[in-house]
């Protein structure tokens, strides 16, 4: 049986699909090829024809959970991303939101093409938040910019280490408010 020219794209998407969602949900050293691949409904041996290595798979689902949040919508103002990535709701979901907030701390020790994709992650996020704030395109983003990104993932992280969800509720909040009477 002959598959369709876009099958091979059509199932490495797939891959890449399932490891950005199992990645931010387990964790970078809590998913292996082998799980992957089933949660993908595919078998193992397969991971090959498509990645050269695990560290080339994770790299490409880092990059497209990068763009599959909320920040990454042109639609939605600086104040319609906050009140969605500092929610209940993102908190809950690592495995649906940002990459940054639910893997940033394990990316500083990798290496390789996981390491540059996550530094590409994080500068893109500056940028973003830099345009969603009406800055000019520039080389770097405003310190404001630095400091509303800051805030916004090291909200996210704290609320989702204190294991007390008033607190975390008030951590969101109180981030969600400091953020809104940042300067634009």
């Amino acid at each position: 049986m002959r598959y369709p020219d876009t099958h091979k794209e059509t199932v490495r998407a797939k891959i890449v699909e399932v490891a950005a969602r199992a990645l931010r949900s387990e964790g970078l050293a809590g998913v292996s090829i082998p799980a992957i691949m089933k949660k993908a409904g595919l078998t193992h041996g397969g991971f090959y024809n498509h990645f050269e290595d695990r560290d080339a798979l994770v790299a490409e689902a880092v990059r497209h959970a990068a763009d599959d949040t909320a920040l990454a919508d042109e639609t939605r103002d600086l104040e319609g991303v906050v009140e969605t990535y500092l929610s209940t709701g993102h908190l809950a979901h690592p495995e649906l939101g940002c990459v940054l907030g639910a893997l940033g701390t394990e990316a500083v020790r990798q290496e390789g093409a996981t390491r540059r994709s996550f530094a590409e992650t994080a500068r893109g996020f500056l940028g973003r938040i830099d345009g969603k704030r009406g800055a000019a395109k520039r080389k770097a983003p405003s310190d404001e910019s630095l400091v509303v990104a800051s805030q916004m993932i090291g909200a996210l992280i704290l609320a989702r280490l204190v294991d007390d969800p008033a607190l975390a509720d008030r951590i969101l909040s109180a981030s969600r408010r400091a953020i809104a009477r940042s300067p634009r």
